[in-house]
């Protein structure tokens, strides 16, 4: 995981929450690779101190060990940030858990703890990082939303909720900090090939994402780091406000995509 790029003196800084490991690493890795500085922030302490001491950048990696749920150790944690780099120019809000259960299996500390972690974490560490985005003349954000946030699913009353919901804070703060040269932007991932992936989404899941996806397969985290960090870029300087199906065409497609799939297979046989 080592980048050979050179830092600039006073080069950009970018957090990621929920950076340990799957997208959010992925994310880090890319910042890293293009001359920024990274905190890599989570909650699994064991993991993340792992992940960083792989990069072996102690010039440039930073790994903070807080809790996205808990306003304090938010604070703490950017101020950690700002006492090593002295700036902020990017975040991205990657930090999130899911229950998949039936709404009537669900509770509501289950609920809770979703929302808690998916959506009140964006607002926290939106509003501890903006004070110093703005001492460095503006930023960018992005959250990392759902294709559940778009569309309804089974055993997502909980997840799906959530990341709806983020989806419209990300216009509310797009709205509000635009004017202040602060983008805001959202992705919302399809099924992405990470540990977590491998470890809930069954055969079954697997085949049923497989015959909805037009690309016919899962997303990769570097996919989901581009996407990331062109939204981040100058190169989106005048995207504010949008989010992002990074998803292999999964929410265009509506029913019979197998079947065309067996008549095309058919039709090629003859």
């Amino acid at each position: 995981m080592t980048s050979t790029v050179p830092l600039a003196a006073n080069a950009p800084v970018a957090i990621v929450t929920g950076g340990a490991r799957g997208i959010g690493l992925a994310i880090g890795q890319w910042f890293l690779a293009r001359g920024h500085r990274i905190a890599l922030l989570d909650i699994d302490n064991e993991t993340l101190q792992r992940s960083v001491a792989a990069f072996d950048r102690p010039d440039a990696v930073l790994a903070v060990h807080a809790d996205v749920r808990d306003p304090a150790q938010v604070a703490a944690g950017i101020a950690q940030v700002v006492a090593k780099f002295g700036r902020i120019d990017k975040l991205v809000n990657n930090a999130g858990i899911a229950v998949f259960k039936p709404v009537m299996q669900t509770s509501y500390a289950e609920f809770q703890d979703v929302l808690k972690t998916n959506l009140d974490g964006a607002f926290l560490c939106t509003q501890a990082c903006v004070p110093e985005m703005l001492k460095a003349g503006g930023g960018a954000i992005v959250n990392i939303a759902s294709i559940s946030g778009l569309r309804a699913s089974t055993l997502r009353v909980a997840y799906g909720t959530s990341k709806a919901a983020l989806l419209h804070l990300t216009k509310q703060l797009a709205v509000e900090l635009g004017d202040a040269g602060i983008r805001v932007n959202a992705i919302c991932p399809g099924p992405v090939e990470t540990e977590m992936a491998k470890l809930v989404h069954s055969v079954a899941i697997r085949s049923d994402y497989q015959d909805a996806i037009p690309l016919g397969r899962y997303g990769t985290p570097e996919e989901m780091a581009n996407t990331v960090g062109f939204l981040c870029s100058d190169d989106a300087s005048f995207i504010n406000g949008q989010f992002l199906a990074v998803d292999g065409g999964f929410d265009a497609a509506g029913v019979g995509l197998p079947t065309l799939r067996r008549n095309a297979s058919a039709a090629a046989a003859k």
